[in-house]
């Protein structure tokens, strides 16, 4: 069956986009030139106050690392995203969207950029949410490796080689933000774009 191209585009660096689902659609986050993130938060289109939940979709998939047939649940247990295509296998879905105050306390930054959080919270303001709103992301290609022994995380660049993607089919209505990410750390201190195709 042929899917239908509703909406295609380019997160620029260090910006963010705000997408509409509906069931059943299917979106692709693309990494153009590789070792890129793309932080992304989801919200139920007739509920708001439901939103993607790191620790209710760990927890069902007993896994920290999601992939293909993995499902991204809400805070309520309901599923809103499932993952049916998966070329770098390889996420976060543990650290929270880098921040002003994070570029603070981790690069020591004066003047610091607002970040994934402000990037999503400015995409979702049209919204009526704010920051207070925005939950941990699902950190797409986002490479942390842990310390079996110790529990020590070190953030490393992504696996993600260029025109690398993954795939989510929606299982709700849903309204979703999405970032090319602005931490050096996640990206090698390159920061570079984001793709996106919503289809039908």
């Amino acid at each position: 069956m042929t899917k239908t191209t509703l909406i295609e585009g380019r997160i620029q660096p260090r910006s963010g986009v705000h997408l509409s689902l509906a069931k059943g659609d299917i979106l692709t986050v693309i990494d153009p030139e590789g070792e890129q993130v793309s932080d992304l938060i989801a919200y139920n289109a007739d509920d708001l106050s439901e939103y993607i939940s790191s620790g209710r979709s760990i927890d069902y998939a007993s896994r920290m690392f999601l992939t293909v047939r993995d499902v991204v649940y809400s805070n309520r247990s309901n599923p809103m995203l499932t993952i049916i295509h998966d070329e770098v296998g390889r996420h976060d879905f543990t650290l929270t969207p880098c921040s002003a105050e994070m570029f603070r306390k981790l690069y020591s930054e004066d003047e610091p950029h607002r970040g994934c959080e402000g990037n999503l919270t400015a995409a979702v303001a049209p919204l009526g949410l704010s920051r207070d709103d925005v939950p941990v992301a699902f950190n797409i290609f986002m490479y942390v490796h842990v310390d079996s022994e110790t529990g020590k995380i070190e953030v490393r660049p992504p696996l993600s080689k260029p025109g690398d993607c993954i795939r989510f089919r929606a299982e709700m209505d849903l309204e979703i933000a999405l970032t090319a990410c602005s931490a050096g750390q996640s990206n090698n201190f390159r920061y570079k774009p984001i793709d996106y195709v919503v289809t039908r």
